[in-house]
């Protein structure tokens, strides 16, 4: 399967989740919190630094659940600067991309 490559939009939407993320866990540690949300240190690493900008909905789900953060909150913070009729390569709006 070939993978397009990333809008500029989808990039700069990782980095912001990333930020968040890195800005909720806070002094918590990065092992500790990949653990307990079932994923490798390595790939919450890659979320925080914005090397994967579009993460599996189920791994955000489950960082955020430790983190105590809402999805929805994530949602509307990471895209702030997005249009919000900005489509995806599927076709759908990019807010129905995370919420499916």
């Amino acid at each position: 399967m070939v993978r397009l490559p990333l809008t500029p939009a989808e990039v700069e939407r990782g980095q912001r989740l990333g930020a968040l993320l890195r800005r909720a866990r806070g002094q918590r540690s990065m092992l500790i919190t990949a653990l307990e949300a079932g994923v490798s240190p390595e790939t919450l690493r890659k979320i925080e630094s914005g090397r994967v900008a579009t993460p599996a909905f189920s791994t955000i789900a489950a960082i955020t659940d430790v983190l105590g953060l809402s999805l929805d909150a994530v949602w509307s913070e990471i895209s702030q600067s997005d249009s919000g009729t900005e489509l995806t390569r599927s076709g759908r709006n990019a807010g129905e991309r995370l919420a499916s």
